[in-house]
């Protein structure tokens, strides 16, 4: 990153590179099951997928100083992005007695292209000694092209070659406006008030052909023009207090939201309109006591909303292989959730917190069956998630030369809801991790860090086996602390996998999906110049727009 200051101008400019492959593997073993509930057929499914990646990223800006009390700011980002993949999954019908009937491979070819661009420009006005206004106007631009080649053969002599071309193009705009008023009163009260609007668009064209092994037809039934359009409008007022041994803060959150979708038809599918206007208050605060010099007790709560990404509305097919999609849900909702803390600290040594949530529409993965052996996979929202937690937290140096930080957290978890069926399930898990840093001697650090989680549920029909991982580090100190080479390798064992059993209404899977997690980095930095003090510098208004873009 370069910064150069002169004057009443600061500017700035910052860019990385980044170029990789990854893969994922993916084993899963189906079962159907007949009316009578006897096991029938069996399928058994094995997919890779590889992947070239790289991206370019561009984020430079500058700071007007206008006065002491005035500063204006523009920051462009620029982001190129580019990912070829291939997979190869061979699908396997097997009868009750475990003999094979036929096998499908499906072979697939994809070219993903990203384009983004951004513009903030921000104010920060010093308006007296007790009054601060801050406001960022921000404008994004994301243009997604992903085509796509399916190939399905029959792995027998004299089998069919059949497939899919698609050319999946989205458009996604995103304007934001935020505007923070800060008061305060004496040096123990201050009022912060505010607004943001913000609108986003998008355009997602879904254009499918079949083969038939020797032409090519417009596959009408997966081709889709989806169109959506979102509004949100927020008010926002907090307080925060501090009276002897007591802080607290109370605060209040209004928005409405307005969106419109459309699916548009074509001559075999009815266009589809619909549109939805929703407003919330979101109520939030937290008191804490400060009992004596060493412990702290303090009480949270508050209701949030968490919003679908953007791509996840989209209602396009993702061809896995011949008998298992992944699709979009443009019906997908927000969950709303009621959250309470209570926790007690002691010193800088021990935090424990003791919490429960309710979350309604809360987010998980669907699994749907089409016809006969079809499953698609997709995500929506299904009635709701009771979580119970204890989490406990140790930070502690048993030796000048080593400090450990430790964390376990326990929740019992119950999910309900409806998915063509009543569901109901629930789990007790844990999840512990830990991190040990080591002064080896002045210039030189080593560090430890792992973590386990047990049996776990995220989703209403899914449960997923233990899981975990080692990494470790060596960083060395050079050219007198101006520069730095670190060693480090992400779970050396490799046995961070993702595991577990998944229910369908007339089926179930076994499935487990590894990924390219044991990574070793060799890096080196250098400082040139003379440090400068960092100045504040805005980070826009859309964050949350940005993070639901997803890309």
């Amino acid at each position: 990153m370069l910064n150069y200051r002169k004057g009443r101008i600061n500017t700035f400019a910052n860019y990385g590179v980044n170029l990789s492959k990854n893969f994922t593997d993916i084993y899963a073993y189906r079962q159907y099951f007949g009316t009578n509930v006897s096991v029938s057929p069996f399928l058994d499914q094995s997919s890779s997928f590889q992947s070239k990646n790289s991206g370019h990223l561009l984020k430079t800006g500058l700071d007007y100083y206008v006065s002491d009390k005035t500063t204006i700011g523009l920051t462009l980002t620029g982001n190129l992005g580019k990912r070829n993949g291939r997979s190869e999954a061979i699908a396997t019908w097997k009868g009750n007695s475990g003999n094979i009937d036929s096998a499908i491979g499906t072979y697939s070819t994809t070219n993903f292209k990203l384009k983004n661009g951004a513009v903030n420009v921000n104010l920060r006005q010093i308006l007296s000694k007790t009054q601060d206004l801050a406001i960022d106007l921000d404008a994004l631009k994301y243009d997604i092209t992903n085509d796509q080649v399916f190939t399905n053969k029959l792995l027998a002599a004299g089998g069919y070659v059949k497939g899919s071309v698609a050319q999946i193009p989205s458009t996604l705009k995103i304007l934001s406006a935020k505007a923070d008023y800060t008061i305060r009163f004496g040096k123990n009260h201050k009022l912060e008030s505010g607004f943001k609007s913000s609108s986003i668009s998008t355009d997602n064209i879904a254009a499918y052909q079949l083969f038939n092994g020797s032409n090519l037809s417009e596959d009408l039934n997966k081709s889709n023009h989806f169109l959506y359009k979102e509004d949100i409008n927020a008010l926002y007022s907090s307080f925060e207090s501090k009276f002897g041994k007591f802080n607290a803060q109370t605060g209040i959150r209004y928005e409405n939201t307005h969106y419109d979708a459309n699916q548009l038809g074509n001559s075999i599918r009815r266009d589809s309109a619909f549109s939805k206007n929703y407003s919330n208050l979101f109520p939030s605060g937290y008191i804490s006591y400060a009992a004596d010099t060493a412990n702290t007790f303090s009480l949270t709560a508050g209701r949030r909303i968490d919003r679908p990404a953007y791509q996840k509305l989209n209602p396009f097919v993702f061809i896995i292989n011949k008998y298992t999609y992944q699709r979009g849900n443009p019906f997908f909702l927000p969950q709303y959730s009621w959250n309470l803390e209570l926790t007690h600290q002691f010193k800088q040594l021990l935090t424990t917190t003791l919490s429960y949530s309710v979350i309604k529409n809360y987010f998980s993965q669907l699994f749907l069956s089409e016809g006969t052996d079809i499953l698609v996979y997709t995500e929506g929202n299904v009635g709701r998630m009771h979580n119970l937690g204890l989490s406990v937290s140790l930070q502690v140096s048993p030796f000048s030369w080593w400090s450990l930080n430790a964390q376990s957290t326990f929740n019992y978890k119950q999910l309900k809801g409806y998915q063509n069926v009543n569901y109901a399930s629930s789990v007790n898990q844990l999840q512990s991790s830990i991190n040990n840093q080591f002064t080896i001697n002045k210039g030189l650090s080593a560090e430890i860090s792992g973590f386990y989680i047990t049996r776990a549920r995220n989703d209403l029909q899914e449960l997923l086996y233990p899981t975990g991982q080692l990494s470790a580090g060596l960083s060395q100190s050079l050219f007198k602390g101006k520069g730095s080479l670190k060693l480090s390798a992400r779970d050396i064992f490799y046995t961070q996998a993702m595991e577990g059993l998944t229910d369908f209404p007339a089926a179930s899977e076994y499935f487990i999906l590894t990924r390219d997690s044991r990574v070793v980095n060799l890096a080196f930095t250098y400082r040139f110049g003379k440090p400068l003090k960092a100045s504040k510098r805005s980070a826009g208004g859309a964050a949350d727009e940005i993070n639901r873009a997803g890309t």
